[in-house]
């Protein structure tokens, strides 16, 4: 762990001890890397200004230089954070670098580079990927608002067209490339709200094949899975979510090789220099402090999901859980999933009608005080919303049915808050009470 040296009294140019670029510092890789939990403890640690065990938050929104030949030299790109020099926040930003090191080791990928929210991490990237004219091929399952950003937003202001598939039919993946003008494969590791789980491997394997670069959505899965390490090129993710953990934070990130996010800074051609979605330093700090409790909580989070969902099947429930034997895609999550991590923390109750969700989540919130009714996810509390009128409510009837988006999918972001027992009798209480109102619908 190296304490970063201040500059005192001149620039001293030509030191390498300043700072040391990333590469110098990162360790080699051990029989243990594929953890996340390890791969944290293995990374750089910042220490305080002041000898604290906690890094000081570098909140200047520019900074000076000691020798007017050092502003020409960081301008020209000769000189950058890697040595410890910053031109300003909005290009690089200290505290907020020291995350971007931790959610590379998090992913187990070269760089990463921390931004205002997970939309501007999706867009920014796929903006830096493709041009005019370019084709990305997505998962026809996505997040409502990233489904809008590729269907209407990037045709109409980028003229870069995408085409959706079924994930899981590997050739209709492989013939929706188009040669020379598809340039990206998207997906979320595990898909929002449906829970469908992506042969990563197979799918980069059919990308790399064609000359794609893979963009994989890891929002639902940080710790569970990791895709750069299954062969994806960059993960993105909404930190707002599992590795916030407070639902008081709007944040993302961009994880993928140093090349790639050094190009996205590029002070000419850069997306995210440009378009600038620049995370607060004090934020960057405040996640910086969660990061390293992230495994403990998703373990619960995990947990419990998957008691809830195998009590709930035993009731009759139509419930959607990868960590369900019957789930189509339960075999896959296992053979990719880091071990002891469980099987993600969200799971879906399908009422089949939207009068039935919402009875459900009344009940559950207002009377048996279970969850609140809320979109996002990660929370300590349960978070439930009814998928296809609120977060997916971008996409019309003829999307969300070709993404198995039912009327009534009431989705649970599981909550650790309470002792597993006072929340499922929370959660059967209601249950019950839908039951007497001849409103439950079993399998």
């Amino acid at each position: 762990m190296a304490l970063a040296m201040k500059r005192a009294g001149g620039d001293d140019l030509d030191r390498d001890d300043v700072m040391p670029p990333a590469k110098k510092t990162m360790k080699p890789l051990t029989p243990t890397w594929e953890d996340p939990v390890a791969a944290l403890a293995n990374a750089r640690h910042e220490f305080g200004e002041h000898g604290g065990v906690n890094m000081s938050i570098e909140a200047s929104a520019t900074f000076t230089v000691m020798e007017p030949e050092t502003m020409r030299r960081l301008f020209s790109g000769e000189l950058g954070p890697d040595r410890d020099f910053f031109i300003y926040s909005r290009h690089f930003n200290p505290t907020v670098l020291n995350l971007g090191r931790q959610m590379a080791a998090l992913e187990g990928t070269e760089a990463a580079y921390c931004t205002a929210s997970g939309m501007s991490a999706i867009s920014s990237v796929l903006m830096q990927l493709c041009s005019s004219g370019d084709h990305v091929v997505a998962s026809q399952t996505l997040y409502g608002g990233t489904h809008a950003l590729l269907t209407h937003f990037f045709p109409r202001a980028c003229n870069i067209t995408t085409s959706f598939v079924d994930l899981r039919d590997h050739d209709t993946v492989k013939a929706a490339i188009v040669e020379g003008r598809t340039k990206v494969l998207y997906f979320e590791a595990v898909s929002n709200p449906t829970l469908t789980v992506a042969d990563v491997p197979e799918l980069c394997r059919i990308a790399h094949d064609k000359g794609l670069t893979v963009v994989v959505d890891n929002t639902f899965a940080p710790m569970v899975l990791s895709p750069a390490r299954l062969g994806a090129d960059v993960v993105v993710h909404s930190i707002s979510k599992y590795i916030s953990g407070g639902a008081d934070v709007i944040a993302g990130a961009v994880c993928g090789p140093a090349s790639l996010v050094n190009s996205m800074m590029d002070l000419h051609q850069g997306a995210l220099m440009l378009l600038g979605p620049t995370m607060n330093a004090k934020v960057a700090f405040e996640l910086s402090e969660r990061i390293p409790h992230l495994g403990l909580r998703m373990k619960e989070h995990c947990h419990r999901a998957l008691v809830y969902a195998t009590r709930m099947k035993k009731l009759g429930l139509k419930v959607i859980y990868p960590g369900l034997e019957d789930h189509p895609d339960h075999t896959l999550l296992k053979s990719l999933a880091n071990k002891k991590y469980g099987y993600g923390g969200i799971l879906c109750v399908d009422m089949e009608t939207e009068e039935r969700a919402n009875r459900l989540m009344n009940l559950l919130q207002n009377c048996t005080q279970f969850g609140f009714m809320a979109v996002s996810l990660g929370y300590h509390e349960t978070l439930m919303s009814c998928s296809g009128s609120s977060t997916s409510s971008e996409m019309n009837a003829e999307e969300k049915a070709l993404a198995g988006i039912s009327p009534g999918l009431v989705r649970m972001s599981i909550g650790y808050s309470g002792t597993l027992e006072q929340r499922w009798n929370q959660l059967e209480k209601a249950l019950s009470r839908l039951q007497d109102s001849n409103l439950l619908h079993k399998n």
